[in-house]
C-alpha cells in the first residue's frame, strides 16, 4: 500500500516537471515568433522587447550620470537614444540599421537641423521612435547663460521640431540639455513645463575623435559595467553608424533586450512601477545602501546673533568685582570672588649689587698652618747668586753647603743630596732658574710633610 502510494507521488511529480518545461518552451517559441512577426525578413533581428510608458510629471529628471533616478528598467535592457540630428547622410543610415533589427529608439533632435531638413525629423515619426528636443542650437553653455537665454533656446527648439512634424501629438515631451551642462533655473523650467529631463547611464564617447572600434568597445564594456540602463549615441557621426550594427548584434548575443519608452497621454496610461525600479541599482536585504544619507535640513525657530564677549567677562581679568558687575548685567553667571584654582605665592623682591655683603679682610689672609709652610718654603729656598759669588767659588759653595744643612734638618738626607746636586748646577752658570725650580720642589715637599702630619 504503502509502495503505491510512493509511486504515485513521484508520478505525479514528473508530470508537474515535464508541463512547467513544456510551459517554458511554448512561452520561448511564441516570444520568438512574435519578434519575428514584429520584424518581418528578419528573423534573427534583436527586436524590440516592451514599451515602457512614463509621466514626466512623476519623474522629472532620469539618467544615474546626474540624477539619482533612471528608468524602471530590468536587468539586461537597454534603452537607445540619438542626439544631434537630423543629419541626412549618416541619421538615414542610422534608420536603416535600426529597422533592420526593428530596434526603437529615442532621438533628441536641435531645431536649427529639423528647420533645415523637416522631412528627416518625418522619417522618425513614421519609424515610430520617440522624438525629443535638444534646443535651437546646442550651445555648451547651458550651466552659465542666462535664464531667459536658456528658455529662448529650449522653446524655439520645440517649435521647430514641431514645425517639421505638422503634428503636436508627434513631439514627446522629452528634453536632452546640450552637453549635460545642467543648471538649476533650467530643470526647474522644464519641470514647470512637464518636460522629462534626460541625462544617460552611460555614453560611447562617440562625439570624440575615436574610432569605430573604440565606440563599440565603450558601449558594451560599460554597459557590462551597469547591467542596464540609457545609452548616449549621436545620430549625425560616422564613426556611430560604423558602430551600430556590431553594437546591436552583440546585444543580441548577450541577451541583452531593447525598451521602447514613450510619454504617458490621456489615453495610455503610465506602465505601474514601484518606486525603488527607478533606482538603477536598488537597495535589497543583501546589498548594502551604496550612498550615506543626506544631512538633514533644520529650521531654526530663531536666528538672532549672539552677543559678542566683552573684556570684563574674561577669566583672566584680575578686576573680579567689576567682571562680575558686567556679567550680571549681561544677565551670565557670576563668577566666583576668588578663582577656584590655587593662588601663585608672590616671590620676594630681588636684591640688587648695593645690597652685597661687603668680604672680610680675613677672606684674602692665610690661615696659620699654611703661612707657617709658606715661610719655611721662603726660607729653605736658595738665594739668588750675585755676580761677586760667581767670580767666587769658594763662597758660593759655601752658601750652598749652609743651604743644604738648613734643608737637610727640614726633610732628611736624601732631599739634602737633591739640594746638593742643585747646588752643583749652580757652581756651572745656571744658578738662578734652578734655584728657583728647587725652591719650588722644596715648597711641594714641605705642604706635603704637612698634610701627612695634619
Amino acid at each position: 500500500m504503502i509502495g503505491s502510494v510512493s509511486v504515485g507521488v513521484r508520478a505525479r511529480r514528473w508530470v508537474a516537471l515535464c508541463l512547467y518545461l513544456l510551459f517554458g518552451l511554448l512561452s520561448w517559441i511564441t516570444v520568438e515568433t512574435a519578434s519575428a512577426a514584429d520584424c518581418p525578413g528578419h528573423p534573427d533581428a534583436l527586436g524590440t522587447s516592451r514599451t515602457l510608458v512614463v509621466d514626466p510629471r512623476q519623474h522629472p529628471r532620469i539618467g544615474t550620470m546626474q540624477y539619482p533616478e533612471t528608468l524602471p528598467l530590468e536587468d539586461h535592457e537597454v534603452v537607445l537614444t540619438f542626439d544631434d540630428g537630423p543629419l541626412p547622410r549618416n541619421s538615414n543610415q542610422v534608420l536603416e540599421i535600426l529597422a533592420a533589427q526593428c530596434v526603437k529608439a529615442t532621438f533628441f533632435t536641435i531645431g536649427r537641423m529639423a528647420r533645415e531638413n523637416p522631412a528627416g525629423v518625418r522619417k522618425l515619426r513614421d519609424a515610430g521612435h520617440s522624438i525629443g528636443t535638444h534646443s535651437q542650437n546646442h550651445p555648451l553653455t547651458f550651466h552659465k547663460m542666462p535664464i531667459e537665454q536658456a528658455k529662448q533656446e529650449i522653446d524655439d527648439g520645440i517649435a521647430s521640431t514641431l514645425a517639421a512634424l505638422g503634428d503636436g501629438a508627434a513631439l514627446a515631451p522629452f528634453f536632452r540639455i546640450p552637453g549635460l551642462l545642467r543648471a538649476e533655473g533650467v530643470e526647474e523650467y522644464l519641470e514647470s513645463q512637464g518636460i522629462q529631463i534626460w541625462s544617460a547611464d552611460f555614453p560611447a564617447d562617440d562625439w570624440r575623435h575615436v574610432s569605430s572600434s573604440r565606440v563599440y568597445d565603450l558601449a558594451i564594456k560599460r554597459l557590462e559595467d551597469k547591467g542596464k540602463g540609457i545609452l548616449l549615441l549621436h545620430d549625425i557621426q560616422a564613426r556611430t553608424v560604423a558602430a551600430l550594427p556590431r553594437i546591436l548584434q552583440e546585444l543580441k548575443t548577450r541577451g541583452y533586450r531593447i525598451v521602447h519608452v514613450v510619454p504617458a497621454t490621456v489615453e495610455l496610461a503610465a506602465t505601474p512601477t514601484e518606486p525603488q525600479q527607478w533606482q538603477l541599482h536598488p537597495p535589497s536585504e543583501t546589498v548594502a545602501i551604496s550612498r550615506w544619507p543626506k544631512i538633514p535640513t533644520f529650521s531654526f525657530a530663531e536666528t538672532g546673533l549672539l552677543p559678542a564677549p566683552v573684556l570684563s567677562d574674561s577669566y583672566w581679568n584680575d578686576d573680579w568685582p567689576i567682571a562680575d558687575r558686567a556679567r550680571r548685567r549681561a544677565g551670565g553667571v557670576p563668577l566666583p570672588a576668588q578663582a577656584p584654582w590655587p593662588q601663585p605665592t608672590p616671590l620676594p623682591p630681588q636684591r640688587t649689587a648695593s645690597d652685597l655683603p661687603v668680604p672680610a679682610q680675613s677672606v684674602f689672609e692665610l690661615q696659620d698652618k699654611f703661612r707657617f709652610a709658606f715661610a719655611r718654603a721662603a726660607r729653605t729656598a736658595e738665594p739668588a747668586v750675585t755676580a761677586e759669588q760667581r767670580q767666587e767659588p769658594d763662597s758660593a759653595k759655601r752658601h750652598v753647603a749652609d743651604a743644604g744643612a738648613s734643608h737637610r734638618k727640614a726633610a732628611g738626607k736624601s732631599h739634602a743630596g737633591r739640594v746638593r746636586r742643585t747646588g752643583v748646577a749652580h757652581a756651572g752658570g745656571r744658578a738662578p732658574r734652578h734655584a728657583t725650580h728647587g725652591g719650588s720642589r722644596a715648597l711641594k715637599r714641605v705642604v706635603q710633610v704637612k698634610k701627612r702630619s695634619v
